[in-house]
């Protein structure tokens, strides 16, 4: 995905002095007590991949190249496909996130408002009715839907498209050839799928390694004050990200913050100042880290972390650079390698059944 953001990228680098020594090390903003030798919980190596597991990732798979076929003789049935739009509305007045053109939905899906009260489910009410009718039906929010909308009463007006079918296909040494990375048999692509669980399993306990080696960092972190400018710059980023999530979902952020995230606007914005000031404050810690243990990289280093980012999300280097910034990717690799460091330089402790 083009515009897609590197979660971890943060903001630029500002000028420290460093100080103490041994295995304490402060700047204006913050003081690291300790980065070598954290205790962190044991990771258990992940469990042997089952045979199970790699038939549920090939139905899947499967599933996902499956194709639709239109259905023109016959009204719709549970386990269809149906392309809709719709306006909802209450007592007469269209609400905001109720209106939307060609929305693709599997009937019993469950992926809309199911049964509540009095009233049928949302996608219920759809079964039964034939490509290119237009039609009325009544459902009722949950209580534990938006505060906006809980508990409500809504019509929605739907004109239902297309009615479609999906046909999976079999897994055949054809299919294989077609969609596989390299596998060209059956076999071959049962192994290629366990390689790609055992991946996935690795980057997983490298993911729990990370958060915890990061939150064990952060209770040896003491701040001073946080760097108001970066703080402002986390913000401004992490904004931008979720505004353009919301774009792609088709709707704006203050929409998504109150019916996704469940929350108000200025909630949000408290949640994404306190975030954006301990994003802040480890970022001064991973520079000290970097200055005092020499893991700052040279030019061509960076560079080459770079292209490996842009071949990762399908860019050119230098498009990639102009996409995201040079300077917030140089930031996002120079976590990962602190990052690196720390999971080397940390003691993994067994933990008791009680902790």
């Amino acid at each position: 995905m083009k515009n897609k953001i590197i979660a971890a990228a943060l903001a630029a680098i500002t000028a420290v002095s460093l100080a103490g020594c041994g295995n304490e090390l402060s700047n204006e903003y913050v003081i690291v007590k300790q980065y070598k030798g954290l205790e962190v919980p044991q990771t258990e190596a992940p469990d042997e991949v089952t045979d199970e597991e790699i038939e549920q990732t090939i139905q899947a798979n499967l599933q996902a190249s499956a194709e639709k076929n239109p259905v023109t003789d016959r009204a719709a049935e549970p386990g269809d496909w149906v392309n809709i739009d719709y306006v909802g509305t209450v007592d007469g007045v269209a609400f905001d996130g109720g209106t939307a053109q060609a929305q693709d939905l599997q009937l019993g899906s469950g992926a809309y408002i199911g049964a509540n009260g009095d009233y049928e489910g949302f996608e219920d009410q759809i079964v039964g009715h034939k490509a290119g009718e237009e039609f009325d039906i009544t459902v009722q929010f949950p209580e534990n839907y938006s505060p906006d909308m809980a508990g409500k009463v809504a019509d929605f007006h739907i004109v239902l498209n297309e009615i479609s079918v999906e046909n999976i296909p079999e897994l055949t040494d054809e299919w294989v050839l077609a969609n596989s990375e390299g596998a060209e048999t059956v076999d071959e692509y049962k192994e290629e799928i366990r390689s790609q669980i055992e991946e996935n399993n690795d980057m997983q306990i490298e993911s729990t390694m990370t958060e915890a080696v990061w939150g064990v960092l952060m209770e040896n972190v003491e701040i001073k004050k946080y760097p108001e400018d970066a703080v402002e710059k986390h913000i401004e980023q992490t904004k931008e990200q979720y505004t353009q999530m919301a774009e792609l979902y088709g709707t704006t952020l203050e929409d998504m913050i109150t019916t996704q995230f469940m929350m108000t606007v200025e909630e949000f914005d408290e949640m994404l100042r306190e975030s954006a000031q301990e994003a802040a404050a480890f970022d001064e810690a991973v520079k000290l880290i970097a200055d005092k243990e020499k893991l700052n990289l040279s030019d061509e280093q960076y560079e080459e972390k770079i292209a490996q980012y842009a071949e990762e999300y399908g860019f050119e280097a230098a498009e990639y650079k102009e996409q995201i910034g040079e300077e917030r990717l140089k930031s996002t690799i120079l976590r990962e390698t602190v990052m690196g460091y720390l999971i080397d330089e940390c003691v993994q402790v067994e933990q008791s059944s009680a902790e």
